[in-house]
This record gives structure tokens, sequence and C-alpha cells, in this order.
């Protein structure tokens, strides 16, 4: 038994010590240094909040030397930051396509100073952030209902604050693609440091950006989308439909039919915009976009920031109290 821990540990060190070369210090605000990762030889990510100045910047490297840095571009929906090196760095190893599962131990690491800092934890979940604020509505006006009886409410909001505990689901409204949940150690200056998987490989980006005091990544699949939208256009171009919306109640008989209380009701369409196009009319009460229920704005703009520009997609909508389908080519904006 000794040496099968001995071996194991001896592993995780030896795993931790080949990832240490790309994980970086960046110095880009006044308190406590963060953490970046080596993306490619003059490509540095690290998280988006952590980046409170946009000149002078300095990445600290493993040997103890310093380089400076520019910044390229922003994707704050992601909490990504991408950054330009005047050097060379090493570059990470990236996971392949197999996504980590709900139960897989994960190594947090970090250099907000000269030497490498590594936690260990497990993948606790695995989050679709439109799934995630859909649910919390639901649970949260469900918890509600009890709020004419006084003693009913106060017995809903201690049910909706001990759900939230037993989820870990402490955070605000989520704009993010998808992100991974772990019950790692978020050590201060830890944010834009990598998850690597049990194989060294690295599967995601950590941050402390969306609050909740919740330890999340970014998985790599979705850095890999950023990085490349902010290499080829400087900035992060989000779906367009040129409508402006609020929550509505949906009819009694399409909220059946379609198992969902709410839409989004359009009030202002913009002129030759997509929305336009597809003969969208003000008084529709939108229910779903490319095959996704929407019941709120951030669920649209969640949805539209995942969608294909110039791809066309379904659209579900209310019009005279009945459900209508039609589509719409997604526009840039």
């Amino acid at each position: 038994m000794t040496n099968i821990l001995g071996s194991i540990s001896s592993e995780m060190a030896a795993l931790v010590e080949k990832a240490a070369p790309s994980v970086l210090r960046v110095e880009a605000r006044r308190r406590l240094p963060a953490t970046g990762i080596a993306w490619s030889e003059n490509l540095v990510i690290t998280a988006h909040h952590v980046v409170e100045i946009e000149d002078d910047i300095a990445i600290g490297t493993p040997d103890g030397g310093s380089l400076s840095a520019n910044l390229l571009g922003r994707d704050p929906r992601n909490d990504l930051a991408l950054l330009r090196v005047d050097g060379s760095l090493k570059p990470a190893n990236l996971s392949g396509d197999e996504d980590l599962r709900v139960g897989n131990l994960v190594f947090a690491l970090g250099r907000p100073r000269q030497q490498i800092k590594a936690t260990l934890g497990i993948v606790s979940g695995l989050v679709n952030p439109a799934d995630l604020n859909r649910r919390r509505r639901r649970m949260k006006q469900a918890f509600a209902k009890g709020k004419g009886d006084r003693r009913a409410w106060k017995k809903s909001k201690w049910k909706w604050k001990k759900w939230m505990a037993w989820e870990g689901e402490s955070w605000g409204m989520l704009l993010a693609d998808r992100l991974i949940q772990t019950d790692v150690t978020m050590y201060p200056g830890f944010s834009g440091g990598p998850l690597l998987g049990a194989d060294g490989t690295l599967h995601g980006m950590n941050t402390s950006g969306f609050g909740g005091g919740v330890s999340a990544a970014v998985p790599v699949d979705v850095l890999r989308k950023s990085v490349a939208a902010l290499l080829s256009d400087g900035k992060i171009t989000t779906g367009y439909l040129g409508i402006g919306v609020q929550t509505a109640q949906l009819p009694d008989s399409v909220a059946e039919s379609l198992s969902q209380d709410a839409g989004l009701l359009v009030v202002s369409i913009e002129a030759d915009s997509p929305a336009a196009a597809a003969g969208i009319l003000v008084g529709d009460i939108l229910t779903a976009l490319g095959g996704e229920s929407i019941e709120h704005v951030d669920e649209l703009q969640v949805i539209l920031a995942r969608l294909e520009l110039g791809s066309e997609v379904g659209t579900r909508y209310t019009r005279g109290g009945e459900s209508r389908e039609g589509s719409v080519v997604v526009g840039e904006k």
C-alpha cells in the first residue's frame, strides 16, 4: 500500500513539473498578480477580470525572467483575455476531443508568485448556462408561489437557499458558453491558470470571475473558439436579430402545449435587420431559437453567442394566440 501511494504521489508531482513551464505569472493589476497559460510560442491566455491595465503588462516566466506583453483582445462572456508576448514560450499541451466527465480528477495550477502552486480536486459538474439560468428561475418561481402566506413564503425561501447550496449554483445569470465546475480550492492568484486532467493535458482555464464562490473553468474547446475569433477579428462577434424584447407570459393554451410559461415579446424591430427579413412582427412572442426554448433575454444572448453567423436557424413564436414556426438568418452585431 505504501509503495502504491508513493508511486501515485510521485506521478502527481511529475505531472505538475511537466506542466509548470507553460504556467506563467500575469502582472496586469495593482494587487496580487494572476496566472496565465502559454497558448502558443508568443500567445498567453488569462482571465479577463484580472487584466485591469492594458499597457505595461508583464509576464513572469518560470525561470524568473519577465517578458513584456500587449493585449490583443478580450472575450468578457467567457472571462478570457488574449495577450501577445515579446519572446518565446513553451505552449501548454492541449487536451484532445475527449471531454472530462463528472468525477474525473483534475489539477488546478497557479503562479501568482515565482513558484508553481497546485491543488487537486474532481469535476463536480458540467454546466450549460442557458439550462442553469432557466432551471434556477423555474425553481425560484415555484418556491415564490407561497408568498401570499407568510409562513409558506418563509419556508419557500429556506428551500430556495438550501437548493442553491446543494447544487452549488450561486452564480448570477451566466453568459458563458459552457463551464466546468470543480471542487478545487481557488487560491488567490489562480484565476487564468490551467485546469489539467489526470493525463496532464489542458482541459480548461480556471477563473473565479463568475462569482458565487464556486470554482469554475472555461473548457479548452471554448478557449480555442475565442482565441481564433480574437486573432482573426480582434474582437468577439455575436449573433444579431435586430429586435427589442421583454419577457411576457404566454397564453395558457400555448404555455400548456409548449411546456413553458413565458417567451420574449418583440417590442421593436430594426429596419433591414435579420428579424425584419424573416417576417417577425412587433407583438410576436419568440419562444424558441435554433431548437432551444427561450423565456428570458439572457437566454437569447447565450444562444446568439453560440450560433454561427450567417446560418439559418429555426424560430418558434406566438402570434394571435397561436404558436407558429419560421426561420431567420443570424446576423453579425
